[in-house]
C-alpha cells in the first residue's frame, strides 16, 4: 500500500510539475487549442443466461470512457480517462461508479536505431498487450479480450510502459486502406513494470511484474499484414501470499482490407490478482487458445465476424469453451452497431448457457 501512496504521489507531481511548465500569460484559446477530447461507450441489450445468472434481460452500460489529452510541449502530452461502469457487486451493487482508467504523462523520444516514435507513459497506463490487440480485434463492444475475459489480467495499471515501434513505418497507403495501429515496418516492442493487480486494484503486496509485447512482420515487404507476436509477464500475483504468475503467449495474425484473423495461444501460472491458487495457496497452472476473424462485406457497412475461446485450468480441474458469432453495421468512423450470440459451456460442470446481444459502440 506505501508503494502504490507513493506511486501515486509520484505521478501526480510529475503530471503538476509539466503542467506549470505552460507560462503564465498563456490564454484560454492558446489552451484549448492543445486539447484532444474524445470518448467511447458501449451499451448493450442482454437476453439469456451468462455469469451464473439463469434468465437475464436487461439493458445495461458497459464502459464509458471520456479521453482528454494536452499537448504539454513537442515531447510531452498529459493524459487523463475517466472510466463509467456499474458495480455488480458489494454494498453499490447496481450503483454508477466513476473511475479512472488511465491518468499519466506521455514522454515522447526521438527515433534511435530501430526504434521509431518510441516514448514512454508514466502513472496509471497501458500494459503492453490488451490494448494492441483491441486494435486488431475490434469488437471490445461484444466484451473483453481473451486473456482479460479468462481473468489473467487487465488492460491498464500503475506503472511505466516504454513503446516503440521497430524499423520505420509503413507506407501511408497501407496504414489508410488496412490499419494506421501500431504501423512499424519490423513491427512495435511494448514492455513496462507495474504494480500487477490492474486499474482498479490497490497494491497489497511489494511484489512488481514485467510484462511485454514483441510484435515481427516477417514479410513486410510482401504481407505488411502478416504479424507474429509474442506477450509475456513475470511477476507475483496481487495477494499479501504473493503467489507465482507466469505468462507466455504467442499470437499470429493477418489483417486486409476486407478481412482479418488471429489465433493465439498461451500457457501460464497464476494470474495478476493472486486469485488462480490451490488450498494451499500456491498458483495452479493454466493454459487455452482464442481464434477470431472478421469479414466485411462488399459494398457495405457490413461485417460478419466470430470467435472461439479454449481454456483449461489446473490440467483438466477446470475446462470450458466460448463460441462467439454476430454481425456489425459500421457507421460514423468507428462506431458500430452489433447483433451476436455468445454460447459459453463448462465441460466440468456440465452446464451450457448462451446469451443474445444488441451492442452499441459510440466514438467520437
Amino acid at each position: 500500500m506505501k508503494k502504490l501512496v507513493i506511486l501515486v504521489a509520484a505521478t501526480g507531481i510529475y503530471v503538476l510539475f509539466a503542467f506549470s511548465s505552460l507560462q503564465a500569460d498563456d490564454n484560454l484559446e492558446d489552451l484549448i487549442q492543445n486539447i484532444r477530447i474524445g470518448g467511447q461507450f458501449f451499451l448493450s441489450y442482454l437476453s439469456g443466461a451468462a455469469d451464473g445468472v439463469p434468465n437475464v434481460n436487461e439493458v445495461v452500460i458497459n464502459r464509458g470512457y471520456l479521453n482528454v489529452h494536452k499537448e504539454l510541449s513537442k515531447n510531452l502530452v498529459g493524459r487523463i480517462t475517466p472510466d463509467v461502469s456499474v458495480d455488480h457487486e458489494g454494498d453499490g451493487l447496481g450503483d454508477v461508479e466513476l473511475r479512472l482508467k488511465y491518468a499519466h504523462l506521455i514522454t515522447k523520444l526521438n527515433d534511435l536505431a530501430i526504434l521509431t516514435k518510441p516514448y514512454f507513459e508514466f502513472g496509471l497506463v497501458h500494459r503492453p498487450w490488451l490494448d494492441y490487440e483491441e486494435h486488431i480485434n475490434n469488437y471490445r463492444a461484444q466484451g473483453t479480450m481473451f486473456l482479460e475475459r479468462i481473468k489473467v489480467f487487465n488492460s491498464a495499471d500503475f506503472g511505466i510502459t516504454f513503446v516503440s515501434l521497430l524499423g520505420g513505418e509503413l507506407d501511408k497507403e497501407y496504414q489508410n486502406r488496412v490499419s494506421n495501429a501500431f504501423p512499424g515496418r519490423f513491427g512495435s516492442f511494448a514492455i513496462g513494470i507495474y504494480n500487477g493487480g490492474g486499474y482498479h486494484s490497490i497494491e497489497v503486496n511489494e511484489n512488481k511484474s514485467i510484462e511485454t509485447r514483441l510484435s515481427v512482420r516477417p514479410l513486410n515487404g510482401t504481407l505488411p499484414g502478416l504479424q507474429v507476436h509474442y506477450t509475456g509477464a513475470y511477476g507475483n500475483g496481487n495477494a499479501a501470499y504473493s503467489p507465482d504468475w507466469v505468462l507466455n503467449g504467442a499470437m499470429v495474425s493477418y489483417e486486409a482490407a476486407r478481412f482479418r484473423i488471429t489465433a493465439q495461444l498461451y500457457s501460464g501460472i497464476g494470474n495478476s490478482y493472486g486469485h488462480f491458487i490451490d488450498e494451499n495457496q500456491k498458483a495452479k497452472p493454466h493454459a487455452g487458445y482464442s481464434l477470431f476473424g472478421e469479414y466485411k462485406i462488399s459494398s457495405t457497412q457490413l461485417s460478419l465476424f466470430a470467435r472461439y475461446d479454449y481454456w483449461n485450468g489446473n490440467k483438466g480441474e477446470e475446462e470450458t469453451n466460448r463460441v462467439i458469432a454476430g454481425i456489425a453495421y459500421h457507421f460514423a468512423g468507428r462506431s458500430k452497431l452489433l447483433l451476436d450470440y455468445d454460447l459459453f459451456s463448462d465441460k466440468i460442470k456440465e452446464t451450457t448457457t448462451g446469451i443474445f446481444e444488441v451492442a452499441l459502440e459510440v466514438r467520437f
